[in-house]
């Protein structure tokens, strides 16, 4: 049974940090992405990273900020978090993905979600 658990998420005033981690379990993916999901809002891609993580992506309302990695020793994909806004307040899933530079539609397993809340 293939499994995503997110962990990490919580409340932090603006400008904190806070780091995600997602425990993969059942199987690997080649790539593997943090997604977020605001309240009446569409679902968005947040930030990607290959096998290897030498290649990373990120949403342009996020570079600078957060960082993807991952630990396949660990099967455990993370995003770290700083100088958080108000408006980075949604649900956070990751996910994970047998294509190398997948769309959104190749991602084909989903976590359970994790809420961050950053308050003004």
């Amino acid at each position: 049974q293939v499994q995503l658990v997110e962990s990490g998420g919580g409340l932090v005033q603006a400008g904190g940090s806070l780091r995600l981690s997602c425990a993969a379990s059942g199987r690997t993916f080649n790539a593997m992405g943090w997604f977020r999901q605001a309240p009446g809002k569409e679902r968005e891609f947040v930030a990607g990273i290959s096998w290897s993580g030498v290649r990373t992506y990120y949403a342009d309302s996020v570079k600078g900020r957060f960082t993807i990695s991952r630990d396949n020793a660990k099967n455990t994909v993370y995003l770290q978090m700083n100088s958080l806004k108000s408006e980075d307040t949604a649900v956070y899933y990751c996910a994970g993905s047998s294509s190398y530079r997948p769309q959104y539609s190749d991602y084909a397993y989903w976590g359970q979600g994790t809420q961050v809340t950053v308050s003004s």
